[in-house]
């Protein structure tokens, strides 16, 4: 029997599923490692400890499901986006800390670009939506000028699963979907776009070949086979960037098909065949997995993070319980819709595209003496789901999309908040067996596809079962109608209070 093992390399750790040839899942693992905010604007974390989780995740598979790796035919990466990691010409990584897709610290790199390049121009071309600061780009522009010593040792700069394959295989390749997150990728021609890296004194050749998530990279070589527990036998895929895996696995490859992740980082994407670009609110887009299509979102850098912020700093007593959420959800199910008239704000990582200001930070609102923990947490539910709300309501304007919309993430098994966004959205909301796995079974469809098993992914929606739908409530719509708009006019002035701050 053939197996495959797909890797979900996010912001929060590595989750690695082990799949046989029928993508049922034989085992599980996550290995959790950390983010640094060594200074304002700064998020980092090391390469190594990527690799860490990976092989200790490896170990961990084979051990639960007693399988021999002589079973296992191939694998696939799903990386976070957006990571800068600078290979020297020793083959060596030349910084121990990287900085992630949220870090922030190149936003003066970004504004001399843009002196040079029109912003709309850019943006119509690449779908960079995201704040610019946070492409690799200008990452690289802001190792040139700050760490020039570091920056001219570089051969290649590689992408989070792009690194994950060079420690497996030695090779160095990236795919589409990783391409298309870097700020100099123009999404329709399918290459790096001179003009930007140009603007930008950047050398193209810096940056990997490009090629499907499918391409076999190669197999894993003899070191990396001893490390990590596989054989030499084992195809390694290209893989791709954690969008687009998860838009495979949540929903396909169906045109209109729509789903919000729930995660760290929460967002919301539609696929398309062609992508969604509009100047002023700026869906930010990458390519699909499968060729030729688009997976266009809208996200806030702080939706599970966030909630797990309050977790950790409002909830401390009960982190002792083995379901800490569970236990803040029974304690908040008693607040009503508006939580008593508290605002949670839950930009703690900055802002988006659709906030005015990139300076923007999270911020509770309306606190009163009565106020307790349990008003605390259902707002905190509530910003969440509110901030998510303008996402959809964007994507909507510009695109068709299909009625239901699919959730996903580890959020998505709290059905108390399921319910609460079909209040929030007015719209029906469906959870499938599919919730954190969505990346994974991304991931694994490409290993497949890789190896010859699969020759399309046309199979991914037959993997998925629906476990319930939510369906919004008249009373709380109507409520949640009137406070959404003083919820808008609090992230504007919180956008203005930033950037105020900041200066």
């Amino acid at each position: 029997m053939q197996k495959y093992i797909s890797y979900d390399l996010g912001t929060g750790g590595v989750k690695a599923s082990l799949f046989d040839e029928d993508m049922r899942t034989l085992a599980k693992s996550f290995i959790e490692y950390k983010t640094y905010y060594p200074e304002k604007n700064v998020h980092e974390q090391k390469p190594e400890d990527w690799w860490k989780g990976i092989v200790l995740s490896t170990g961990k598979l084979l051990r639960d499901s007693r399988t021999n790796p002589k079973e296992i035919v191939s694998l696939a990466v799903s990386g976070h986006s957006i990571v800068t990691v600078p290979i020297g010409y020793d083959k060596a990584v030349l910084s121990e800390y990287v900085p992630i897709w949220s870090d922030t610290r190149a936003y003066k790199e970004a504004e001399e670009f843009f002196d040079k390049i029109d912003k709309k121009d850019w943006y119509r071309t690449t779908g960079g939506g995201f704040p610019a600061p946070t492409y690799s780009l200008f990452k690289l522009m802001w190792m040139k000028k700050n760490k020039a010593e570091t920056f001219n040792k570089i051969k290649k700069v590689l992408g989070s699963k792009d690194y994950i394959n060079y420690r497996l295989t030695g090779e160095m390749y990236t795919d589409y979907s990783y391409a298309s997150g870097t700020g100099a990728y123009n999404l329709t021609e399918r290459k790096m776009e001179n003009r930007f890296l140009e603007a930008a004194g950047i050398p193209g050749d810096i940056f990997p070949e490009i090629v499907s998530s499918h391409f076999v990279v190669g197999k894993i070589s003899s070191q990396a086979a001893k490390c990590i527990g596989l054989t030499e036998d084992t195809i390694v895929a290209c893989g791709g960037v954690d969008n687009a895996c998860m838009a495979l696995g949540a929903v396909g490859n169906g045109e209109g098909a729509v789903y919000t992740s729930l995660g760290s980082s929460s967002w919301i994407a539609v696929n398309s065949g062609k992508p969604v670009l509009e100047e002023e609110e700026r869906p930010y887009v990458f390519a699909h997995i499968q060729e030729g299509m688009f997976t266009s979102a809208f996200s806030i850098f702080a939706g599970g993070s966030s909630f797990r912020w309050v977790r950790d700093n409002l909830c401390i007593d009960l982190l002792e319980k083995e379901e800490p959420y569970s236990a803040m959800t029974k304690e908040a199910e008693n607040v009503p819709a508006g939580s008593y008239g508290i605002y949670f704000n839950p930009s703690l990582a900055g802002g988006t595209s659709q906030d005015k200001s990139i300076h923007i930070r999270g911020a509770y609102l309306g606190l009163h003496l009565g106020t307790t923990r349990a008003h605390m947490v259902h707002a905190a539910m509530e910003g969440i789901a509110m901030n998510l709300k303008r996402s959809y309501d964007s994507l909507k304007r510009h695109t068709v999309m299909k009625p239901q919309l699919q959730f996903c993430g580890g959020g998505s098994k709290n059905q108390y908040w399921m319910q609460m966004f079909a209040d929030v959205f007015n719209t029906d909301i469906l959870k499938t067996n599919i919730d954190q796995d969505a990346a994974s079974i991304g991931a694994a469809a490409i290993a497949a596809r890789a190896c010859g098993a699969w020759t399309d992914y046309g199979k991914i929606q037959e993997l998925h079962h629906v476990e319930f739908v939510c369906s919004p409530r008249t009373e709380n719509v109507k409520e949640y109608q009137k406070i959404i708009p003083t919820f808008q006019h609090i992230c504007d002035l919180l956008s203005e209070l930033g950037d105020y701050m900041n200066d």
